[in-house]
């Protein structure tokens, strides 16, 4: 079955209930976000949300065209270049090995690429092994970095 990738072109209540469903599948401490929320992230010019449904384009089929995955892009111009990365990747438990992880990534890098990203860096805990052999397959290669992070109220 293939799955159909399209940008959220608005907040409505049927993402606010994908997202209630999706986000905890992918953090266990972080809420959903509000229709505000939502909103503001479609809103924005620096992010791309992205919902994938299973069957094609006008025949979700299978889910009865729920939404299945959903996949944000975030783009942003610093002096050196046109960044881009991807955020928050999930795709319910469902759906899984039905080829919606890859068309979400597909669409996204071709939505950074038509921006004029040279590159696009994500992020993915090694535990996510399926999600890490996908990425490694659609040609990312892993970086030797560090990685920090700040918490604001964390000394």
């Amino acid at each position: 079955m293939d799955a159909f990738v399209e940008e959220a072109a608005e907040a409505t209540p049927e993402l606010v209930e994908a997202m209630a469903r999706l986000v905890p599948q992918l953090s266990r401490t972080s809420p959903p976000p509000t229709l505000e929320e939502l909103a503001e992230i479609v809103a924005s010019a620096a992010t791309v949300l992205f919902v994938a449904r299973l069957g094609g384009e006008g025949e979700a089929q299978g889910t009865g065209g729920q939404i299945v995955g959903t996949l944000t892009l975030v783009l942003f111009r610093i002096p050196t270049a046109v960044r881009a990365w991807i955020e928050d990747v999930v795709v319910d438990g469902a759906a899984t090995r039905q080829g919606v992880g890859e068309a979400l990534t597909l669409a996204a890098l071709e939505r950074a690429a038509d921006a004029g990203a040279r590159t696009v860096d994500l992020t993915s805990r090694p535990s996510r092994e399926a999600a890490n052999r996908l990425y490694q397959r659609l040609g990312f290669a892993l970086r030797e970095t560090n990685v920090y992070r700040w918490e604001h109220g964390v000394t």
